[in-house]
């Protein structure tokens, strides 16, 4: 029903950068209309963040490819994802054989995508709570991904990445953002990689925002 929308979109990610053809494969295999309003399914693979409720979106598809690309997913790689949302991008990382677990803050949500990942038979680890502390119980992670932004990159979660493993996050103002790629060295010191110019809802909590919204 979606084949022609999803090959235009795979065109579009292509002609804009993405060259990891396993990132391709999964957006293109990964149904993103079950994680979007029914009502807005005949939007489900434009290239555009969609509304799913809360104050919250769904990434644009650019964005979860270029995030994806960027965490090098190998297959059995353990991540955390900060800010279930829809639950599409733990989707997208479940595809290309990562071991996930996704922290939601809002309840809602978390039980939408919860109730999404069973329909779907995705074994997704979920917990609802502050992202911004991370999930120590199963750290560390060889990858953590925010798909919410910070104002700074939060400590819990640095702490939480296992050396040689890569944390993807957005930080910023609460209007502009820079992807900001880390790769841990060792237990203090990380390289860093920066992409420009991206726009997410805020990451709240303790180490985030606070909740004036």
């Amino acid at each position: 029903m979606y084949e022609e929308e999803r090959e235009k979109l795979i065109k579009e990610l292509r002609q804009q950068g993405i060259r990891d053809e396993k990132v391709l494969e999964a957006i293109r295999n990964v149904p993103r209309e079950l994680f979007v309003p029914e009502v807005l399914r005949h939007q489900a693979y434009k290239n555009i963040a969609l509304p799913i409720g809360k104050g919250q979106t769904i990434s644009q598809p650019l964005t979860v490819a270029i995030m994806t690309e960027a965490l090098k997913v190998t297959k059995n790689m353990k991540v955390l994802e900060i800010g279930t949302g829809s639950g599409y991008q733990a989707a997208i990382l479940d595809y290309l054989g990562a071991k996930v677990y996704t922290i939601e803050r809002d309840f809602d949500l978390f039980k939408e995508a919860r109730q999404r990942f069973q329909d779907l038979g995705l074994k997704i680890a979920t917990l609802c709570g502050d992202g911004t502390i991370g999930w120590k119980e199963f750290a560390p992670y060889e990858g953590i991904i925010v798909t919410a932004a910070a104002p700074d990159i939060p400590k819990p979660l640095k702490d939480q990445l296992a050396v040689g493993g890569r944390l993807v996050i957005p930080v910023g103002s609460k209007t502009s953002q820079i992807m900001y790629i880390l790769t841990k060295i060792d237990q203090n010191e990380f390289e860093v990689e920066k992409i420009p110019a991206f726009q997410f809802v805020p990451l709240i909590g303790i180490e985030g925002w606070k909740n004036e919204f």
